[in-house]
């Protein structure tokens, strides 16, 4: 198989030549191609069985121990300009970073098969979607881009329509920590990842396409790439709104995904359009819309269990790969969250011991095609993609944050992105409650100058006057004694019902110097077990407390110098200042 795009054929003939490989298969996207790797997988050792009965065409992927994570200290983006890279990146000068990693290359694929595989991020048809074509000596990746993208020849075909399509190369190496890294070129739309096998580091069509390359992408034709969830909450007329929504880790983003109505809202329905990216494109009508450029879901398996994300939990019962979990005696995957079964074996294949290593890796994952989630909507594959009703962003906060506000205006729903942040916790760091900055729950994955992404994001304001309005929510405000004020999971949707009401203007919001807060009694807590004096705490503001929450902020935003939007600084000008007022008052 060839293809009639001259400049990607001549790509992929100089990449045999400089890596040397042994052959070159270009991937068609078939099942039966998908079989036959698992098989030769199978065949090496790249892959083992797990038990066919309990979790039928279910496979488990051994990382090397030094390669189970995203390796952000080693990920570069390359721009002739440092400052258009951005503090909020590591930079490397294109030609420099070439010179680095193509002598890596060079030679790399000897004995090894070249696997060209063609691929659509977004529905195939949709003129919101964009190609690419990812390079690899990785039979693992290619399976797993098979789930995670449309990929083959369908993909081939509208880049050869297109005329189009990010170029990505790479090799898993040698899997040596010194000889590692992954670097982006945007202003050519290329990625060139060495060293690595893992998803985060080895699947170009993920984070380093969809929103390193294809944040400079969006810029540049004037749509926005965005680390976000695309849900839709259908209420028991049968209308839906549809939200997209920005998490950091260790948020909830996934439970929030795929969130499961309480018995108390009987009637209601969730629909999953995605889980992690988003791509936003204003339509003819001023109406922000929104695809899910992936296809599947390559999510964190630990604590994924019947309560915690009961849609989850069943999606991986049958036709997945899992990368880096433990086992139990009869070959079924475990890991820690499980309420059943017991690891004999853990992520590296050794005996399970619990004094030595958990069963299964703290990052250990999931890839699953996102059609086997029971609240999977097949709007995830519509052209047009779906109207966005609200953006929301969140983090994790035991105070300061209310469970939910409103910005003023989209301007100051900028500076509301802008500032997400989330605090660690005891099984994340030693230090309970340190500030991590997470702008827009984008900070590893954008892929130029964090100001300049912020000015993008302004400058939508004068291309419609329909703009969703934006929210901001925290679950996990907690009390003197540690306790959750807030019940969280699926009683995340009465918070989603107020959002939703606002944006058809069915209920007012009390006005506060951080924004629109909504009434108590604007909030159903019927059936819950929640007392009002701990509602109120929950949407109470402490001046003291925003005060130096907004001088943290200016202080992160002063990394920026002048590249910093005029707008936001005044934005956040305006909150200092009517706290201030507050204060003396």
């Amino acid at each position: 198989m060839t293809t009639s795009n001259s400049e990607l054929q001549s790509w992929v003939d100089d990449i045999a030549k400089l890596t040397q490989a042994d052959e070159i298969h270009w991937c068609d996207g078939s099942d039966a191609e998908y079989r036959r790797l698992v098989q030769q997988m199978l065949a090496d050792g790249t892959l083992s069985e797990l038990n066919q009965e309990t979790h039928p065409n279910c496979y488990l992927h051994r990382s090397d121990p030094s390669d189970v994570a995203r390796v952000e200290h080693l990920t570069f983006i390359c721009t002739e300009n440092e400052e258009d890279a951005g503090p909020n990146n590591h930079w490397m000068a294109p030609a420099a970073a070439h010179a680095k990693i193509d002598q890596l290359f060079d030679g790399c694929m000897k004995g090894r098969t070249l696997y060209v595989i063609p691929y659509c991020m977004g529905p195939l048809e949709s003129p919101y979607s964009r190609c690419g074509v990812e390079i690899t000596d990785s039979p693992y990746v290619v399976i797993n881009m098979k789930i995670m993208t449309r990929m083959g020849t369908a993909a081939l075909q509208r880049i050869e329509k297109d005329g189009t399509f990010v170029r990505g190369l790479h090799s898993i190496g040698e899997l040596d920590p010194e000889r590692r890294f992954i670097m982006h070129f945007p202003a050519e739309l290329s990625i060139k990842s060495y060293g690595s096998g893992y998803g985060g580091n080895a699947l170009l069509g993920k984070k380093c396409h969809a929103l390193r390359i294809a944040s400079y992408q969006a810029r540049t034709e004037g749509w926005l790439a965005v680390h976000m969830l695309i849900v839709g909450v259908e209420n028991p007329a049968g209308e839906t709104h549809y939200l997209a929504c920005a998490f950091p880790s260790a948020c909830g983003k996934t439970n929030l995904a795929m969130l499961i109505p309480p018995e108390s809202h009987k009637g209601w329905k969730i629909w999953t359009l995605g889980d992690d990216i988003a791509w936003l494109q204003v339509d003819e009508d001023g109406q922000l819309r929104a695809i899910n450029p992936e296809a599947g879901y390559f999510g964190v398996v630990p604590g994924t269990n019947e309560k915690t994300n009961r849609n989850a939990y069943e999606m991986i019962r049958h036709d997945t790969i899992y990368t880096n979990v433990g086992v139990t005696a009869d070959n079924q995957p475990w890991w820690e969250g499980l309420t059943e079964g017991t690891p004999v074996l853990d992520w590296q294949g050794r005996p399970y011991d619990p004094e030595v290593s958990p069963a299964a890796h703290p990052n250990s994952r999931f890839t699953v095609s996102a059609s086997q989630n029971a609240s999977y909507s097949t709007l995830a594959d519509a052209a047009d993609g779906v109207p966005i009703a609200a953006l929301v962003f969140g983090g994790r906060r035991r105070e300061v944050a209310p469970l939910v506000y409103q910005a003023k205006s989209w301007a100051h729903g900028v500076l509301v992105g802008a500032g997400v942040a989330s605090e660690t916790t005891a099984a994340a760091a030693g230090e309970v409650g340190v500030v991590r900055r997470d702008p827009m729950a984008m900070q590893p994955f954008c892929g130029y100058n964090f100001a300049d992404y912020w000015a993008h994001w302004l400058s939508f304001e004068q291309r419609s006057d329909k703009l969703p309005g934006i929210f901001h929510v925290n679950w996990f405000r907690q009390n003197k004694d540690g306790d959750f004020l807030w019940p969280g999971f699926g009683e995340n949707l009465r918070v989603l019902r107020w959002i939703i009401d606002r944006c058809e203007k069915r209920v007012d919001a009390l006005a506060t110097p951080i924004g629109m807060l909504p009434a108590i009694a604007d909030i159903d807590t019927e059936g819950l077990d929640i007392d009002p004096a701990v509602m109120e705490e929950l949407l109470s503001v402490d001046h003291t407390q925003w005060s130096a929450e907004m001088t943290a902020l200016a202080e992160d935003f002063s990394r920026y110098g002048d590249r910093l939007p005029t707008e936001l600084s005044h934005q956040l000008q305006t909150v200092i200042e009517e706290l201030a007022a507050k204060d003396a008052a």
